[in-house]
């Protein structure tokens, strides 16, 4: 199975979402958005594992978790992996309770290993993909520009209620994701 802990965005901050994909869909034909039923935040991408892995991302998952309450990020601004110019990836990233982001991947990433895991050591840039684009795609500096004001400020904040650990299937080039345990903040 190929695993990953993340943040489901509730059905009500999709819609919103979805606002900024159209409006980036408008700016920028080319590109791919993400299916609305897959925005998330990952956390920590685990990746291929066997499936007797399952009950232990769960217990380790549990742990991360505990004593972390519920807690808001607010969608604040529009960046792009591996770069703004040249993105493969484009991104919302958030701005509130991030600590609590960091807390609970640095609690996943010591669990994963304690179990012998690979971790990603990659700084961690708390962000919504929200499309992808070609290899040759570029954005112009008027473009970049006109995505400073492409998140409205006064955007409602995402409660943070639970984090989930999913796994992503292969299907016809794209990926499904599954849901395969919930664990809630206190």
């Amino acid at each position: 199975m190929r695993f990953f802990f993340a943040l489901e965005i509730p059905e009500e901050d999709k819609k919103a979402l979805k606002n900024v994909q159209n409006r980036l869909k408008e700016l920028f034909p080319d590109i791919r958005t993400t299916d609305s039923d897959k925005l998330h935040l990952t956390l920590v991408f685990v990746g291929e594992q066997k499936d007797e892995f399952k009950d232990k991302l769960i217990e380790l998952m549990n742990k991360a978790a505990d004593g972390i309450s519920l807690f808001e990020v607010t969608p604040s601004y529009i960046d792009g992996f591996p770069n703004i110019h040249h993105p493969h990836t484009i991104w919302v990233g958030v701005k509130g309770d991030v600590d609590k982001l960091h807390n609970l991947r640095e609690r996943l990433k010591d669990g994963l290993e304690k179990l012998e895991l690979p971790v990603d050591e990659r700084r961690f840039v708390p962000h919504i993909a929200l499309a992808k684009a070609s290899q040759e795609f570029h954005i112009e500096p008027e473009k970049e520009r006109a995505l400073e004001n492409f998140i409205d400020p006064n955007m409602k904040p995402i409660v943070v209620t639970s984090i989930k650990l999913f796994e992503s299937v292969a299907d016809q080039g794209l990926h499904t994701h599954n849901t395969l345990a919930e664990i809630k903040l206190s």
